[in-house]
């Protein structure tokens, strides 16, 4: 029987599906797994099966154990080791006087790639820097230029909800978020309000918008005009949770009602 699993790769990489097999795992345990034609490391997110109709949209990494102690300290290693690496290709980078900025270096596992996380206004041509990093570390090496959403991931940190970012906990991609999910959500459109540390829309106005067109389903917007029982009135407010709506009448008394799912929805 499968036993399909959330990882997040390395520290702060993708989130894939992963085999987990018969083994015992935990939110937060780090697991060895096979990955571009290599061994790596990732934590678990979640070790909760994960529903069918996900699983069939990509094939599931096999996860070949939980990471041992010995595993451990590779992995601490590799950190240390990463931060010499991130020297090594500043310095590269002055050399070949490119317009980039690095962001962090990361080793695969088994040390057998580098994988270099880049921000720049525009392309770059690294390929001579490739190839100097590659004669300097006998590994393969990847420059990845991020945007600076995936910058915010990759350093973490705490959103104005007091919580960690979305996108270092449990966000797999990086969904289209527009300034009309807040509109509709009834956010003040103040663009400092409403955005993240990366100074883009929150993510959460996205995954937040599908759950608010649910509950929103049926209910009057401000301004429309709706008849009650005591008499015909202007919507001022609407608490969506609630399902409940302010109703300002024509002789300027103000009633709250609650809109029920069947009176709006006809059924």
């Amino acid at each position: 029987m499968e036993n399909i699993i959330s990882v997040r790769l390395r520290d702060a990489g993708q989130i894939y599906l992963c085999d987990a097999g018969n083994l015992e795992l935990k939110e937060g345990d780090y697991v060895i797994l096979e990955h571009d034609r290599g061994l790596d490391y990732g934590q678990i997110i979640s070790p909760k099966n994960v529903p069918p109709e996900i699983k069939t949209k990509e094939t599931p990494r096999k996860i070949l154990r939980k990471a041992e102690e010995s595993d451990l300290k590779q992995i601490q290693e590799n950190r240390l080791k990463s931060k010499e690496a991130f020297s090594i290709c500043l310095e590269k980078i002055q050399e070949h006087k490119l317009s980039m900025k690095l962001i962090k270096a990361e080793y695969s596992f088994d040390r057998s790639k580098i994988i270099f996380y880049f921000t720049a206004e525009g392309r770059v041509d690294f390929r001579n820097l490739v190839k100097d990093l590659a004669k300097v570390f006998k590994a393969r090496i990847e420059l990845r230029q991020i945007g600076v959403r995936d910058e915010a991931k990759l350093f973490g940190g705490f959103g104005s909800c007091g919580r960690a970012l979305c996108c270092t906990t449990f966000l797999k991609d990086f969904e289209p978020v527009t300034i009309k999910m807040a509109k509709e959500e009834g956010l003040p459109l103040n663009p400092p309000k409403l955005s993240g540390v990366c100074g883009r829309l929150m993510c959460c106005l996205s995954f937040e918008y599908e759950t608010y067109k649910i509950l929103s389903k049926g209910l009057p917007r401000e301004g429309e005009r709706i008849n009650t029982a005591q008499g015909r009135g202007k919507v001022i407010s609407v608490d969506v949770f609630k399902r409940m709506v302010t109703v300002e009448l024509e002789g300027g008394a103000q009633i709250q009602i609650k809109i029920d799912y069947k009176e709006r929805d006809g059924r």
